[in-house]
């Protein structure tokens, strides 16, 4: 079973400072994919749901974008698949 304990407090500092979001919640999901090809790189597999007024009159293929950016390398070295739940408080 892969560690995330750190992973999930990075996750959420990132998305909070880089959105300026005003909730994050990082759930992780590992478990439900052991045994998956890709849970043998010890990367892990995450849902996201952040609230941040910077998704206003974004797309949706525009919040997933802000979300990869805000996680940089995350991306690569601890992240091998993310769900998104990307809103605005007014949503």
């Amino acid at each position: 079973m892969i560690d995330n304990s750190k992973r999930l407090p990075r996750i959420k500092q990132l998305l909070t400072d880089g959105l300026k979001a005003e909730s994050v919640e990082v759930i992780d999901e590992s478990h439900k994919h052991a045994g998956h090809a890709g849970a043998k790189t010890g990367m892990g597999h995450f849902e996201v749901h952040i609230v941040a007024e910077a998704f206003a009159d974004k797309s949706l293929l525009q919040k997933h974008r802000m979300v990869y950016e805000a996680l940089g390398d995350m991306m690569k070295t601890d992240i091998h698949a993310l769900s998104i739940k990307a809103s605005t408080p007014s949503e």
